[in-house]
């Protein structure tokens, strides 16, 4: 034998022997040299395309997982019936690392303990006291249970994602004097809406504001006359269909104009400053806004959805708005204060805001 690998090869080399055949063992190694592969068991091994371990340039099974090694050219539908079959052990093994992560690991030696044991199983030492009677705790105070925060979605000062923890009583929201404070939003009060807890229920509260807090609607919601809605970027506003006292002039001759129809109650578009736009009287009992081929369109809105929410007059007097799954939804300005769930949306001026609850 030579003395050593580096004597063989050169020994080899100046013999001009002709150029070594290899050995075909190929399961995530390169092919090793016919002529070198005995001397070379300690160094050249085949690793297992499974699990990695490092096996004997002849062997045929993974000494660790089991798999079958697989010689010459590789054969897919070989190796794939191997890695299926040997899937349960590979998970196996993944099961066992996780009940190291599940049970409390003992401090002397390191071997998880199960649950419920007093002591180690491996070495014997105690488990401590706290181990049974510790409790989960919150991170932090945000996640306190019962209560909420808010998160700004949208606004007009660039600050998107802003959070506000509702830990307080109450919390008073407006242009300024305000624990939620928008300075430069000129749609709010300074005193705009408050957020408060009622039996553990968080609730707004209309400050008399000037513009009102709209809430998002979850599908259809009842609507009274005079009540305000907000669809994309527009505002709107139910009315009752006046009553029609015309009248001839003293010198008995009427006012000429088109033909008046019957309608049960009109929608009036709200613009900037209190101006009146498009009004539009039902002809039927309902009423649809949208961006296009609705009653009401408005084309240049790109917040507003092609059919967006409809107004229904449901019986005498009685009626609801629908949103009709609108992408940015439809916001129904509240009277007085109204109770706030975990995913709802609302307006305060500009600022759209999400309320998340804790529990």
């Amino acid at each position: 034998m030579f003395a050593t690998l580096r004597e063989f090869l050169d020994r080899r080399r100046s013999a001009s022997l002709t150029k070594p055949r290899y050995l075909g063992y190929q399961c995530g190694l390169a092919r090793v040299p016919w002529g070198i592969g005995r001397l070379m068991d300690d160094y050249v091994g085949i690793v297992c395309g499974l699990c990695d371990a490092f096996n004997p340039m002849r062997a045929t099974v993974c000494v660790q997982c089991e798999a079958v090694l697989a010689s010459g050219e590789p054969d897919t539908a070989a190796v794939e019936d191997s890695r299926a079959t040997q899937a349960p052990a590979v998970g196996r093994i993944e099961e066992e690392r996780m009940d190291q992560a599940r049970n409390y690991v003992c401090k002397e030696c390191s071997s998880p303990v199960p649950p419920a044991s007093r002591f180690c199983g491996v070495c014997g030492a105690p488990v401590p006291d706290v181990v049974f009677t510790q409790q989960v705790d919150y991170f932090g105070s945000m996640q306190t249970p019962g209560r909420a925060r808010l998160i700004l979605i949208r606004g007009d000062q660039g600050v998107e994602g802003l959070t506000f923890l509702l830990q307080g009583d109450e919390h008073v929201a407006g242009r300024q004097d305000a624990q939620i404070v928008f300075p430069e939003d000129s749609w709010l009060s300074p005193k705009h809406a408050n957020f408060l807890y009622r039996e553990n229920t968080l609730v707004v509260r209309d400050e008399g504001s000037a513009n009102g807090v709209y809430v998002r609607v979850r599908g259809a919601v009842p609507l009274a006359v005079g009540d305000s809605f907000l669809c994309g970027e527009q505002v709107f506003r139910l009315e009752a269909q006046p009553i029609d006292d015309a009248q001839p002039a003293p010198d008995q001759t009427y006012f000429h104009s088109s033909p008046k129809r019957p309608s049960a109650f009109r929608i009036t578009h709200v613009l900037v400053g209190g101006d009146f736009g498009m009004v539009h009287s039902a002809r039927e009992n309902s009423v649809l806004l949208g961006r296009e081929e609705a009653d009401m369109n408005f084309p240049l809105d790109v917040f507003m959805s092609g059919n967006h929410a409809r107004v229904e007059m449901t019986g005498p007097g009685q009626f609801q708005l629908v949103d009709l799954d609108s992408r940015n939804g439809t916001f129904l300005r509240i009277r007085g204060e109204r109770s706030l769930a975990h995913g709802d949306y609302l307006f305060l001026g500009k600022q759209l805001l999400r309320v998340e609850m804790t529990a």
